[in-house]
């Protein structure tokens, strides 16, 4: 990288229409181009569309960089910060040039990964097509590949189911989440995701307090839309309660667009539940919140991770087909080490 003329540098308001004109670009999927190839390829959902970030939604400790030239920008990399986790996510890293658009990236990427270090960030997440050496450009830096997603997709035009009453939301134990539920959740969350990935994302119980408040956990490879999005909490009691009474069975999180995006379902449930009323639950609360706010019909999207199946069945039986499959990578900038504790005593 040393005999390159370009430089890293912090966005500026005059780059918006080039960053417009490269984000759109790279989303064409063409030689010369790389991009995170997120969320699905084809014209019907399109990377920019979904992942935009018009000023009004731009926060004060958002990032984004771009990749200079003498004739111009050809990368730019962009960056949300979770200041409660201390967590960034890659949204977006493109760049241009038919041999050069690998060192491009490369390089957005360390200067991230630096400029994180300096201002104290824990982890670092991206989600990625594996495609375009994607993969191989954030293990190259150190991230850690932890899981794989689908990506389901229910067309626009097709009928979303009636919403349902109170009464018959009560009969299937389906209530809005609230801040009582994080210890169910955290063990719900236990319960049916690897120990492993319970490790790397570390989850604490003050995160699921948060989510009566629409707060992103679980994390999906489509969370950075939620902040174009009304998003509610709704939890599915377990008929029996469990020991203690306050068992769960399942999560679902409906998020109801506010800009030109699809609207967005999140389902994590126990392996022997099953998840064929929530998803109808949703679907009707999506149906509710677009036809009394005016919003626009562009589909629902919605992210399963491969252990969860069968939930990605269940959504296949109301209407949604798979676009995608996308690879969900972390970085940890910590080193862990191991609590204090007792030992026996030795001569």
């Amino acid at each position: 990288m040393s005999g390159r003329s370009g430089k890293v540098r912090v966005a500026r308001l005059t780059d918006l229409a080039a960053l417009g004109e490269l984000s759109r670009l790279c989303q064409q999927e063409a030689a010369e181009t790389r991009s995170l190839g997120l969320p699905v390829s084809g014209p019907r959902i399109g990377v920019f569309s979904l992942f935009r970030l018009p000023l009004g939604a731009f926060r004060p400790h958002d990032l984004m960089y771009v990749y200079e030239e003498e004739d111009g920008l050809s990368g730019l990399v962009r960056v949300e910060r979770e200041n409660q986790r201390d967590e960034w996510t890659i949204v977006e890293l493109d760049a241009i040039g038919l041999t050069d658009s690998g060192d491009i990236r490369y390089r957005l990427l360390q200067h991230i990964l630096r400029d994180g270090s300096k201002r104290g960030a824990i982890r670092f997440h991206v989600a990625c097509a594996d495609a375009a050496g994607n993969v191989e450009l954030f293990m190259q830096a150190g991230f850690a590949r932890y899981g794989q997603e689908l990506l389901l997709y229910r067309p626009p035009g097709a009928a979303l189911p009636e919403p349902w009453t109170d009464e018959r939301a009560a009969e299937q134990g389906i209530r809005p989440a609230a801040q009582i539920d994080a210890i169910a959740l955290s063990r719900l969350y236990a319960a049916v995701t690897p120990q492993p990935v319970q490790r790397l994302e570390d989850y604490r119980i003050g995160d699921w307090e948060r989510q009566a408040g629409g707060w992103r956990v679980p994390r999906s490879s489509l969370a950075p839309i939620l902040r174009f999005a009304d998003v509610e909490a709704f939890v599915r009691e377990a008929p029996n309660g469990g020991p203690d009474g306050t068992r769960l069975d399942a999560l679902l999180q409906v998020g109801v667009a506010k800009e030109d995006q699809p609207h967005y379902l999140k389902i994590m449930a126990r392996p022997d539940a099953d998840t064929t009323a929530l998803v109808e639950y949703g679907l009707g609360v999506i149906s509710t919140r677009a036809r009394t706010g005016g919003r626009h019909d562009h589909g629902v999207i919605a992210p399963v991770r491969t252990y969860e199946a069968p939930i990605d069945r269940r959504l296949e039986e109301a209407g949604f087909g798979v676009e995608s499959t996308v690879t969900l990578l972390l970085k940890e900038t910590v080193v862990r080490v191991a609590e204090p504790a007792l030992v026996p005593a030795v001569r």
